[in-house]
C-alpha cells in the first residue's frame, strides 16, 4: 500500500486553512446586492460550520435592499458617538443603513476599498504593491491573531498611510451576542495587538465578522472610538463554489464590483488566502480610479 507523501499533506493542510478563512460576505440578491432584514437590528445569520473556528461566510436573508450608494440618507440616525477625524468618510458624515446602524457608504461622492481577514503574509504584500503603484489608499480590517502573528506587515500597512480596521480577534461569528464585557475584551486585545505591531497608528473602525453587527457591538466599539463599518458592495469573492475556476472566479469579482459600485459605495474584498482577488484588483483599480476618488475611510 502507498501513502500519500508530504506534498499531498502540504496541500491538504493548505485547503483546510483556506476554508477555515473563507471569508465575510452576506446572502446576495439577484442582482448581486446584499440583503439584509431591515426590521431587526440585528439580522440572523445562516448556518456555518465555520462559527468561531475562524473566519467564515455567514449571510442575512430579508426582503429588503440596502440603500444604493450616495451621499446622506434621509431619516438616518445622526446620534452616533464615534469620533469624527474631519476626514472623508469619517463616522461624522458616513451614511448608517446597515445592521444595527452601521455604515453602508462613505457619505460623500468617495468609494472605500475594504479589504478584511488578514494580514496574509502571501497576499498582503501582493495587494500594498498593487495600491502603491497606483497611489491608491484602503481601509484593513484586521483579525487580531493575525495581526500577532505578522507585526512587520501591520506596520507597513500603517506606514503607508492605509486606515486600520479591527476586525476582532479570532474572527468569531458570534461575539456580537456576548456580553458587552466579553466584546469589550475582544476588541481591546485587538487594538492592543494592532499597537504593538504600529504604535500610535488609529484605528477608527471596526466590523464585525461577518457582518453580524448587533447593538451591543456597535455600542462598544463606539466607546473604544470606532465606528462600525459594514458595506454596499459585496462581490462574494472569498465564496468558491465547486468547479468554478481560477479565471471564472476572477471574472465573477471583476464584474459584481463593476457593475455595483456607485458614489460613496464601500467595497468589501479580502486580502487573506485570496490571490485571485488580488488578481481581479489589477483591473478593478485603474477602472475605479478613472471613474471614482477612491478614499481610505
Amino acid at each position: 500500500m502507498r501513502f500519500p507523501g508530504r506534498r499531498a499533506f502540504r496541500t491538504v493542510a493548505a485547503a483546510l486553512v483556506v476554508a477555515a478563512f473563507a471569508g465575510c460576505g452576506t446572502a446576495m440578491a439577484a442582482d448581486g446586492t446584499p440583503l439584509w432584514t431591515s426590521s431587526s437590528s440585528s439580522p440572523a445569520p445562516r448556518p456555518s460550520s465555520t462559527v468561531d473556528s475562524g473566519p467564515g461566510a455567514p449571510g442575512f436573508h430579508g426582503p429588503t435592499r440596502p440603500p444604493a450608494p450616495g451621499p446622506g440618507l434621509p431619516g438616518a440616525d445622526t446620534q452616533a458617538r464615534p469620533p469624527t477625524p474631519g476626514r472623508p468618510g469619517d463616522p461624522g458624515r458616513m451614511r448608517l443603513g446597515g445592521p444595527a446602524k452601521s455604515a453602508t457608504g462613505t457619505g460623500t461622492a468617495a468609494v472605500a476599498l475594504t479589504f478584511d481577514d488578514g494580514p496574509d503574509p502571501a497576499q498582503t504584500p501582493r495587494l500594498l504593491d498593487l495600491l502603491a503603484k497606483h497611489h491608491i489608499k484602503a481601509t484593513f480590517c484586521l483579525v487580531g491573531k493575525n495581526v500577532a502573528a505578522h507585526p512587520g506587515l501591520v506596520r507597513r500597512i500603517a506606514a503607508e498611510g492605509h486606515t486600520l480596521c479591527n476586525h476582532t480577534w479570532r474572527h468569531s461569528l458570534t461575539l456580537g451576542k456576548q456580553k458587552p464585557t466579553a466584546i469589550h475584551a475582544d476588541l481591546q486585545r485587538t487594538n492592543d495587538a494592532i499597537h504593538r505591531a504600529a504604535p500610535g497608528a488609529p484605528i477608527r473602525f471596526m466590523r464585525a465578522p461577518g457582518g453580524n453587527f448587533t447593538p451591543a457591538f456597535v455600542s462598544v466599539a463606539a466607546d473604544l472610538g470606532m465606528a462600525s463599518i459594514y458595506w454596499s458592495v459585496d462581490p462574494r469573492d472569498w465564496d468558491h463554489p465547486s468547479g468554478e475556476s481560477d479565471a471564472a472566479h476572477r471574472t465573477r469579482v471583476l464584474r459584481a464590483v463593476q457593475r455595483h459600485t456607485g458614489r460613496g459605495a464601500i467595497v468589501l474584498s479580502h486580502d487573506y488566502a485570496q490571490p485571485d482577488t488580488i488578481a481581479a484588483y489589477r483591473t478593478l483599480i485603474p477602472w475605479l480610479k478613472s471613474r471614482f476618488h477612491l478614499i481610505a475611510l
